[in-house]
């Protein structure tokens, strides 16, 4: 049976799913011979470790819509703890296990009820919060982070990003990426996409005198 979403995908020239599995396959192959100190390094998601983010990001892979909304039931709402739970459930006994389960995802198209776009999005961004304790460096095709951009700045879906923006022109200096309107902020596409879900770090490779007030709305990502 064609999955629509994909179809509709193929139809806009976007190919979101190979997008992603080729930026999984990227993270999965960065965190090889990291050491057990490494692993247990904090990541830029406020309370996780390198390890638990990767977890996360096993966890949404293995979440179709059924199983997404049997959690939110079990956990009565609170979507907190069901991230919590499903991150319980992927972190593994082992740095070396927790690897090899996301390993495993690296192909999956198993999503909760989010459009592909997103889950690019959470690939980048997670990746992001992983890589950059640890002072790993991606070059990532700035066609696809002015696509994630392009996503960000229209929805508040799972992170707040456009309402973080508003009053705000942002421009990207590396590519073709600009939206809004107010004081600028400018720099490379990564560092807006990471500012705009809330990293407050990448501010610093930000320029115009609307980054003071990006800053201040980055909280916890």
């Amino acid at each position: 049976m064609t999955d629509p979403e994909l179809t509709a995908d193929r139809s806009r020239g976007i190919g979101v799913w190979p997008l992603i599995r080729t930026e999984r396959a990227a993270l999965a192959a960065d965190l090889e011979d990291l050491t057990d100190e490494q692993w247990a390094t904090p990541s830029l998601c406020t309370g996780l470790t390198v390890r638990e983010v990767l977890a996360h990001l096993t966890a949404g892979a293995s979440l179709n819509a059924v199983r997404w909304l049997a959690g939110v039931i079990r956990c009565r709402f609170d979507f907190d703890k069901q991230v919590a739970m499903r991150l319980a459930e992927q972190v593994g006994t082992t740095p070396a296990e927790a690897l090899e389960r996301f390993r495993r995802i690296v192909p999956s198209r198993t999503k909760p009820p989010l459009p592909a776009i997103a889950m690019l999005g959470e690939t980048i961004v997670h990746g992001e919060d992983i890589r950059s304790p640890l002072g790993i460096r991606r070059d990532y095709p700035i066609e696809v982070l002015t696509q994630v951009a392009e996503y960000y700045r229209g929805s508040d879906l799972v992170v707040v990003a456009k309402g973080r923006i508003g009053g705000l022109k942002l421009v990207a200096d590396d590519g073709p990426f600009t939206t809004g309107s107010g004081p600028l902020v400018s720099g490379p596409t990564l560092a807006l996409v990471m500012a705009m879900t809330g990293r407050a770090t990448y501010c610093n490779d930000l320029e115009g005198d609307g980054v003071e007030l990006l800053r201040g709305r980055c909280g916890t990502a």
